[in-house]
């Protein structure tokens, strides 16, 4: 296998990993704060249409990007007031959130843009382009370090930028600032904290909050940075797969990144290797391939989720003593 093939594979790696890498780190933040939250994939899907949807009309991706954030922090603040201020249960608040904008999403596209549920096909004006790196070209005929360069490093856009700029960030905030440091006491003893002032409500509102602006990201880069424009349930269960990922890294920020790369790169490989033949097992079935991140969700949540320890009041809602 050339080195051209191999920063293929690395480039697309990079570039599907980047909506699980920032849905990850927005799961990372709500349950660090106890708050879990499954509807991960409905945030991203509300964001991905609204994204598509705002940049076909006003015909600027960053309208797009500022309507998607909108969205997903709008979804957070639903999911926030059901499990933190009425107290719900967290899983069911999550699932209905994933029900209702797959419906919502499929229900207005078809009501405003008559398309089957898809927005419009954006022209390459109303969607991120890629980036061009300074000495990209340059540096291209440099034998190894210049195509790696050139071509797995230069050439993403905005977002996928952002998601890896995002994990030092994610890595400061949470382990050391104060904010960060009461985020993490939120999720293990909230009691400790508000007996010493601090109010948990408003904590994991601050996380939950965070977590919507990221799945806002996530999904606009599906629908204005990766495609041309929202199809009908694009998310296609990268909330879940994320969701998978920070548990399989314990709920830090740059084991998650590791664990959506591996994801991403199983599903490079996937879409690389359909159709192609092997000497013994012959052409591999291209429904297989396209099965296997999802098969290494199952294998690994069969084989961490006892391993990983989560905060320990994760998924409980606190009520204040008197």
């Amino acid at each position: 296998m050339d080195l051209s093939v191999i920063l293929q594979v690395l480039d697309s790696t990079v570039r599907l990993s980047t909506p699980l890498l920032l849905a990850a780190l927005a799961g990372l933040f709500s349950e660090r704060s106890g708050v879990f939250d499954i509807g991960l994939e409905g945030k991203m899907l509300g964001a991905a249409f609204a994204a598509g949807a705002a940049a076909a009309v006003f015909g600027s991706p960053w309208i797009g990007l500022l309507f998607a954030v909108l969205v997903g922090l709008v979804l957070a603040l639903v999911h926030a007031f059901a499990s933190i201020t009425v107290k719900g249960n967290q899983i069911v608040s999550g699932v209905a959130i994933n029900f209702i904008a797959l419906g919502l999403t499929a229900l207005l596209g078809q009501s405003w843009f008559a398309r089957g549920g898809r927005t419009p096909q954006l022209s390459q004006e109303q969607r991120f382009s890629p980036i061009e790196l300074p000495g990209s070209e340059a540096l291209a005929d440099v034998p190894i370090l210049g195509p790696i360069y050139a071509d797995l490093i230069s050439g993403h856009n905005l977002i996928v930028y952002f998601a890896f700029f995002m994990v030092p960030v994610t890595y400061w905030i949470v382990f050391k600032t104060r904010f960060g440091l009461r985020l993490r006491a939120v999720g293990e003893n909230p009691a400790a904290v508000d007996t010493a002032g601090i109010s948990v409500v408003w904590a994991r509102y601050r996380a939950v909050m965070i977590c919507g602006v990221l799945c806002g990201f996530a999904g606009a880069y599906l629908s204005i940075g990766q495609q041309a424009g929202f199809v009908q349930n694009m998310t296609a269960g990268k909330g879940f797969i994320a969701l998978a990922a920070l548990i399989f890294a314990r709920w830090k920020p740059l084991n998650a990144m590791y664990a959506c790369l591996l994801f991403g790169f199983l599903d490079a490989v996937a879409i690389r290797m359909q159709g192609a033949e092997f000497p013994i097992i012959g052409t591999v079935n291209s429904q297989l391939m396209q099965a296997l991140p999802y098969i290494l969700t199952v294998i690994l949540l069969a084989g961490f989720i006892g391993k990983a320890v989560p905060p320990k009041a994760g998924g409980v809602a606190y009520t204040k003593e008197r």
